[in-house]
């Protein structure tokens, strides 16, 4: 799609670099194109769906994230109560009463060991200060400092069994990516429909405008030739004056003519992106039968349902509404995925509390499973289905409106081109009356009014035929667009 862009951008520009002023309709298609604004929005939404598909993939991978906090607390966590704390510091002080007064009482019952005892008790006195300092010692290891703590993990996860939800959800952007290329298909479609409509808006327009000049030179011959037959006394005033008013209309309609073909320049200039005040030159301005193209009337309605992109759309849709079914049955069924961790404290509690980042990893499965939801799971997939369904009414629906369209398209081309042939035949016939009467009013035997019948007659053969020839070439394009052939 890109592609086609980039070249029909290229093919404008270089169009434009050659001739600014002269247009064909090819390269007004081009040029409409590549200026299209929306167009340009369709080709971003295939961007945006293309990349949402890419990021729906992703959900078969597995997830890594990373987690860090920090957190003050008031007070510090404490493993011991404050009378464990003031008897593990005061540790020999407390048994050194106890062991004095047990050892008074051994020596006074066995004298002969009051030696020994009071070696005994000496080298306890001494080794009771030490026992102090372990006691604190060991008050001071169960202090857990938590007033600032640290704790970061870094997590991967990996989606086992989610219910069908992932594969359903791939399925749905794979869908989107391309029904967003088919609305961009059928907005292509809409744009050259538009600007082949202006195009030959102009081109009848154009030959309208010189049937209209060539019409008041005539008129303006007519009233001259009256004129000099009212000097010569062979002609009424009153002729004279039906000629002028005959004159009039005719500058009037010129003006109105004249007009419609600058709004119907600006119109196709706005189409192709090019300023409303720029001269343009149409390729086909200069033609004094538009040729036509034998159109082929016999089709196959398959090929219609093939080429047109809202069908191919509604099918999409269709899928798209199918899918979302199993992602709102899916989201009522147990879940499965493999989940691991490294994590990291500070303080860190691996080799008593110390105030240093030290972590370690686990893994393990996560399952989730409904349980109970007041029957909200079926409630939602029946609205899913019937979404489903409505799609495809839809998508039947449109097939039937497209049948009738391509029927009714074929049918206005063959009544086109019997209008034209009738028209031809009337054009004929009105140059042949025309030229008769110019003949019998200079010879004296028609009167005025006769040959003021046949100018007009004449104006509205050529104007029907002009008429005949656009509505045979638009009726093509009609045709062409609901066979959805037209490029």
């Amino acid at each position: 799609m890109k592609k086609v862009f980039l070249l029909t951008i290229l093919l404008s520009l270089t169009f434009i670099g050659k001739a600014q002023n002269f247009l064909s309709l090819d390269s007004c298609r081009a040029l409409a194109l590549a200026n299209n604004k929306d167009l340009l929005i369709r080709n971003e939404k295939i961007n945006a769906a293309h990349y949402q598909r890419k990021a729906a993939f992703t959900n078969y991978l597995p997830n890594f994230s990373a987690t860090g906090a920090y957190m003050r607390n008031q007070k510090e966590f404490s493993l011991l109560n404050n009378d464990q704390k003031a008897v593990l510091s005061g540790l020999g002080t407390n048994l050194a009463g106890p062991i004095q007064q047990a050892a008074t009482e051994i020596a006074t019952a066995h004298p002969k060991l009051a030696p020994l005892i009071a070696s005994l008790s000496g080298k306890l006195g001494a080794a009771l200060p030490a026992l102090d300092q372990a006691g604190n010692s060991l008050v001071d290891a169960l202090r857990t400092d938590t007033r600032n703590v640290y704790a970061g993990a870094i997590t991967l996860t990996q989606p086992l069994y989610m219910g069908g939800k992932i594969r359903a959800y791939n399925k749905i952007t794979k869908y989107a990516e391309e029904l967003a290329q088919q609305q961009h298909h059928g907005g292509m479609q809409e744009v050259i429909m538009s600007t082949d409509q202006a195009y030959w808006q102009v081109i009848s327009l154009v030959n309208k405008k010189k049937l209209a000049e060539g019409y008041l030179k005539l008129l303006q011959q007519l009233d001259s030739d009256v004129e000099k037959m009212i000097h010569e006394g062979v002609a009424t005033k009153a002729d004279g004056l039906s000629v002028r008013v005959k004159v009039n209309e005719a500058e009037m309609t010129l003006t109105k003519v004249e007009d419609g073909l600058s709004l119907a320049r600006m119109l196709l200039c706005q189409l192709c992106g090019i300023d409303l005040s720029s001269p343009i030159t149409l390729a086909d301005e200069n033609m004094e039968d538009i040729p036509l193209l034998t159109t082929d009337l016999h089709f196959d309605l398959s090929t219609a349902y093939e080429n047109r992109p809202e069908i191919r759309s509604l099918e999409l849709a269709t899928q798209i509404y199918k899918q979302k079914v199993n992602v709102t049955r899916a989201e009522h069924l147990p879940s499965i995925a493999l989940m691991g961790n490294y994590m990291v404290t500070n303080p860190s509690v691996f080799n008593s509390f110390e105030n240093k980042f030290k972590g370690m990893w686990n893994v393990g499965v996560m399952v989730q499973i409904p349980i109970w939801h007041w029957g909200e799971g079926i409630y939602k997939t029946k609205a899913a289905k019937a979404e489903a369904r409505i799609a495809q009414y839809q998508l039947q629906d449109a097939r039937e409106k497209i049948e009738l369209q391509v029927n009714q398209a074929a049918f206005k081309v063959k009544e086109a081109g019997k209008k034209l042939v009738m028209s031809s035949k009337n054009m004929e016939k009105a140059e042949e009356n025309l030229r008769y009467a110019t003949l019998g009013f200079k010879e004296g035997v028609i009167a005025t009014s006769n040959v003021l019948e046949a100018q007009t007659a004449w104006l509205s053969a050529h104007s029907e035929k002009i008429d005949a020839q656009i509505d045979v070439k638009l009726t093509e394009i009609y045709l062409k667009k609901s066979l959805g052939t037209l490029k």
